[in-house]
Formats: structure tokens, sequence, C-alpha cells
């Protein structure tokens, strides 16, 4: 089975969006491996798990219960608990990588690494499977080939659509500020500005409801050969198990 890269940020990375993945990937024989900057334990975003301060909206946004215990048992695994750091990744050694993600300030340092950046440019140059979701997208538009153009460019692609984004910003901000909003410009903007041309930004169905592992057909994703990515946590299911089927084809060519 394959080895998989996670790595994170040390705070306010979205619990869904990692702790299902290495659930379902992990019963089926896949190894993880986390990277922190520090090689100490992240810590997931916890408003996305108690929903403080959201009042009555903390329902609809919080990671539901099949987030919550996948997260749960992720935390407490031998793997999460025992990261490597940015540094000591040695990218060569791993077969796929995933990059979650997470919309709160602590994201920064993660989606800012300029050697997470090289580490995933260099992995996905050698034709090897990479699966993102949310803001995870926006650290692989980050990652530059040797022309200087972004990974992404010339692939289809999905991300956290704007009406998403802008939605829980403004519907927050009075009490919030800016938890919803990572940077001033969307993730959708951003993402669509590293891509050949804007129709290789595909929104899908609209997201109303979250997949699970008996309804997958909740879910969207978009797979362009060795890449695969995925909006929000509503996806994070339909990702797992659409990553595992790439997995089991091998490295897809470029």
């Amino acid at each position: 089975m394959a080895r998989i890269l996670m790595p994170l940020p040390s705070l306010d990375f979205d619990p869904t969006e990692s702790a299902v993945p290495f659930r379902f990937l992990r019963q089926l024989g896949h190894e993880f491996v986390f990277a922190t900057p520090d090689a100490k334990p992240a810590r997931a975003d916890q408003r996305m798990m108690d929903g403080n301060g959201l009042g009555i909206l903390g329902p609809f946004f919080i990671a539901d219960k099949n987030g919550r215990s996948a997260y749960a048992e992720m935390r407490q695994s031998a793997e999460f608990l025992s990261p490597i750091s940015y540094e000591d990744i040695d990218i060569k050694s791993f077969d796929a990588i995933l990059l979650p993600g997470g919309h709160a300030q602590g994201m920064k340092p993660y989606l800012e690494s300029e050697l997470l950046q090289r580490n995933i440019a260099a992995h996905f140059s050698a034709g090897k499977p990479l699966a993102a979701i949310c803001h995870g997208v926006v650290l692989a538009a980050r990652s530059l080939r040797e022309d200087g153009k972004s990974i992404l460019h010339g692939f289809q692609t999905t991300a956290l659509l704007q009406k998403q984004e802008m939605l829980a910003w403004q519907i927050t901000r009075a009490w919030l500020g800016n938890y919803y909003r990572t940077y001033d410009q969307s993730v959708q903007a951003e993402v669509t500005a590293a891509l050949a041309k804007p129709e290789d930004f595909l929104e899908g169905p609209m997201p109303l409801t979250r997949d699970s592992e008996k309804n997958l057909k909740s879910g969207f994703v978009v797979r362009d050969r060795h890449y695969l990515s995925a909006r929000w946590p509503g996806d994070a299911h339909s990702l797992a198990h659409e990553l595992h089927a790439m997995l089991l084809a091998g490295h897809c060519p470029t």
C-alpha cells in the first residue's frame, strides 16, 4: 500500500478534511506520515469542533459526527502524535501527498511555506498522486514548476468556492471579523489565476449537504491525471475514496 505524506500547520487545520481521509485510507492499509513546522503534534481548529462563538450557526458550520469521530481517532494515533518536521521531509520516499484545508489564521505558515511548496512541486513533477481540499488547493497552486508557473497550470481543479467563503465571512464578520477569510483574495480567485484558463476551475453542483460513507453522491471531486481536488469538508469522503482508487491504479502518467 501507499506511503502518504500529510503536512499540517501547527494549529487551525480543518478536522474533517484531514481526519476523514486519514481514517478511511489507514483502514485500507495505507501508511501516513504527518509533518508540522516544529515536529510537534498539530492542533485542529477548535471552533470547528465545538462551535464556540458561532451561536445558532454552529450546527451548520462545525464538523459533523463523522468528522468529529474521525478526528478523535486521528489525534490519538501514533502517526499523528509523532510527526516529522517540514525540514525532515524526504519527498522521494512518499507515494502520495494529501493537503487538507482550514481557514483560520493559523493556516498561514502552512499555506506560505516555501519548503512545502518546493517539496510539493518536486513530488508533482515526478507524476505522483497529489490530493488537495479547500485551502489545501491554495498550497498546491502556490507550488511552482521550474518555468515559474504553478504546478496546476494546465490542470483542472476545484477548491473552496468563492460563494461559500464569502457567505460564511459575511454572516459572521460582525463578531468573528476575518475568521472565515484567510486572505483578502478568495481561494477561488487565487487558484483560478494560477490556471491556464479560467474554465479549468470547476465549481460542481451547489454544495448543500455533506457526503458520508453511505452517501458519496453528495460529494464532488475533480480528478485530472495524478491530481485530485475537492472543495470543503462535505467532499472529504469522496476525496478519500477517489484517492484510494488512484493509488490502486498506480502512478498516473503526466
